[in-house]
């Protein structure tokens, strides 16, 4: 992360991270104050003199834990900037280094909801949900939203139709995020969504074509529910290309989802389309981020729990993405990509966008701020 943000040297950097402390949360939450103290006091961001950091913390509320924690640092070079208080409505400016935990719901300089229950009943306790930030800088205003939306939990129930079950959860889950970020309550500016959508390929058209010359076996158990399913070639000795599993998706072949980035794949990335209208997001050109192996030594490697997909998003609403200052005789002044390709950064690969906003746009003499937004 430290090598991405030498080499684009943002003004602003939005950090969002999501499963705070790990699937082990109680033992494991010590590890992220560390990793915050660590960010902080690093040489790489010494120049990051203003600094907010959001964890949410506070396992205990099951009512209200979201595992989501938002991090913003700000360049000394960048002389005036305010973030919003939702509380008092009004901008105040941003001075020196703040953390929050435990108690996000007080906090008065973000939003934050988890998901209602039944929108994922599957799930006994689901930590998924939002946090909204507002920030101002030099005319020109924008959110900043932190998003983990729910998973498929099972791949063999993602197989049975196209489109899933899991994206209409999915669906459904995102408008209530949009709709409240758009409502009357604050003025509405333009937004930034990125997090861990758990977008997923659509299934069952991945698997036909993956499998188009295959035949399928079923594997019941004794309740004669589907425990596996096995894909044979014709021919080749019957030699088995694909295996499905409630948590295995074991294909033969990894490499069709790293060739060209895996863009052969991108036809049936199809989540967003519903959102065509209130959505943006720039071209993608790296790999499906997850799930990678966790092995440290396998940076490439995808794991066999889950068909490969462009899970970790940084998405945009149509007057966020007019913000973004158009290549103008600068090459590569937008960046959208990856972070570590080569190395182990855990299951999911983060994903960045690094761009240029004009601010005072309109004015003559505006000036450029450089932003990167890291997922």
């Amino acid at each position: 992360m430290f090598q991405t943000v030498q080499s684009h040297k943002p003004h602003f950097l939005a950090l969002h991270c999501q499963e705070v402390g790990g699937k082990n949360f109680e033992e494991s939450m010590s590890h992220v104050d560390n990793f915050v103290k660590e960010l902080l006091s690093s040489d790489a961001l010494k120049e990051y003199s203003r600094a907010r950091v959001y964890l949410d913390e506070n396992y205990r509320s099951q009512e209200h834990f979201t595992a989501l924690g938002s991090l913003y640092f700000i360049h000394d070079s960048l002389k005036n900037i305010q973030q919003f208080d939702f509380k008092a409505k009004k901008f105040r400016k941003v001075v020196g280094k703040e953390t929050c935990s435990e108690t996000l719901e007080s906090t008065p300089t973000l939003e934050k909801a988890k998901f209602p229950q039944d929108y994922f009943p599957e799930c006994k306790w689901s930590r998924k949900g939002f946090i909204r930030t507002r920030w101002a800088m030099a005319d020109c205003a924008f959110d900043l939203v932190n998003i983990h939306l729910f998973h498929d939990a099972s791949n063999l129930v993602a197989w049975e139709k196209s489109p899933s079950e899991y994206s209409g959860t999915r669906q459904k889950a995102l408008a209530y995020v949009l709709d409240r970020i758009t409502d009357q309550r604050y003025e509405k500016l333009p937004f930034f969504v990125f997090g861990d959508f758990n977008f997923r390929l659509d299934s069952k058209k991945v698997i036909e074509k993956l499998c188009s010359d295959a035949t399928m076996q079923t594997i019941r158990t004794d309740n004669n529910e589907i425990h596996k399913l096995v894909f044979q070639e014709t021919d080749n000795d019957r030699k088995v290309i694909l295996q499905i599993e409630k948590k295995l998706f074991n294909y033969v072949n990894q490499e069709v989802f790293r060739e060209d980035n895996g863009t052969s794949l991108l036809e049936f990335d199809k989540e967003l389309s519903v959102f065509k209208e209130r959505l943006h997001e720039q071209e993608i050109g790296f790999p499906p981020s997850y799930p990678y192996s966790e092995d440290s030594s396998q940076g490439k490697q995808y794991m066999n729990t889950r068909c490969p997909a462009w899970c970790d998003r940084i998405l945009m609403s149509p007057s966020a993405r007019d913000m973004l200052l158009k290549p103008e005789n600068e090459e590569k002044s937008i960046v959208y990509d990856n972070i570590g390709p080569n190395v182990c950064m855990g299951d999911h690969k983060p994903v960045f966008l690094s761009f240029r906003i004009t601010a005072g746009a309109g004015k003559p003499n505006a000036n450029k701020h450089k932003c990167c937004v890291v997922q």
